[in-house]
């Protein structure tokens, strides 16, 4: 069969819509690496995602008429693209709050590290949480949920015919204070012990003056952290197990949402 009965300007069509829905998650969606890495690697990443999707793409006959018309269609499957990569990266915004909060208070904030996804400076504490949080997102099988995800959306609203629920943006808005929220719960517990290390401190030091204290307050505020933090950790994939939960909610819902439905 000549290729030119298998690459019809409809597929191309149906292959851009799908791609550019693709790739507008690969923007946000935390996988370990992805925002550092190459442009080529991240570009073929959606390619190959968008040619496993294949049997779910939809039938056009031509191309559009209008460049403006093909333009609208492709910005409005990025958009799509992106809410989607925005509800995991908040997810994942969860772990590196707390550990945002947890290095002013334990003295990490005069530490600072090379943040992997970003390639920016960031507190140790910071990166620590971002690495954790995307081999969470891993390890609990999320990336396969977000191509599943995908998977549905073409079935339910296909490229070309999208319609965005009005009140998406209201579930993403709650969705991220409940996340932020949670975040600064996952750091109270540290907190509240570092507050008792820095009042015993300070009730030594009143007793005896002569004491330098100062020169032990950091270390052991730092080994108190770290090991607060190792006690908890057997928690924070549960946590962020059951926060996948809403996030995978508003996700179907969003990928699965008719007009006037």
């Amino acid at each position: 069969m000549p290729v030119s009965s298998l690459i019809t300007e409809g597929t191309l069509y149906a292959f851009l819509l799908v791609l550019a829905r693709v790739g507008g998650a690969f923007v946000l969606v935390p996988l370990p690496g992805i925002q550092a890495g190459t442009e080529i690697a991240r570009i073929v990443g959606a390619i190959a995602i968008t040619i496993t999707l294949m049997p779910l793409w939809p039938h056009f006959d031509a191309m559009p008429a209008s460049v403006v018309t093909l333009l609208v269609a492709v910005l409005g499957e990025a958009v799509f693209g992106l809410s989607i990569g925005l509800a995991v990266a908040l997810l994942n915004e969860m772990l590196r709050m707390g550990g945002q909060i947890l290095s002013q208070q334990a003295g990490f904030g005069f530490a600072s590290s090379i943040d992997p996804m970003t390639a920016a400076d960031a507190g140790l504490l910071v990166v620590i949480a971002q690495l954790v949080g995307s081999l969470l997102f891993l390890a609990l099988g999320l990336h396969r949920e977000v191509i599943r995800i995908f998977a549905l959306s073409l079935t339910a609203q296909p490229p070309g015919s999208f319609h965005a629920d009005p009140h998406l943006a209201e579930a993403f808005f709650r969705f991220a204070s409940d996340i932020f929220s949670i975040g600064l719960r996952l750091s109270l517990p540290a907190i509240a012990l570092l507050g008792l290390v820095d009042l015993s401190l300070a009730l030594l030091g009143r007793i005896n003056a002569q004491l330098q204290l100062i020169h032990l307050s950091f270390p052991l505020k730092m080994l108190t952290a770290m090991l607060l933090i190792a006690l908890l950790a057997g928690m924070y994939p549960r946590v962020m197990s059951s926060e996948s939960g809403m996030m995978l909610q508003i996700a179907n819902h969003a990928a699965t949402y008719k007009n006037g439905r």
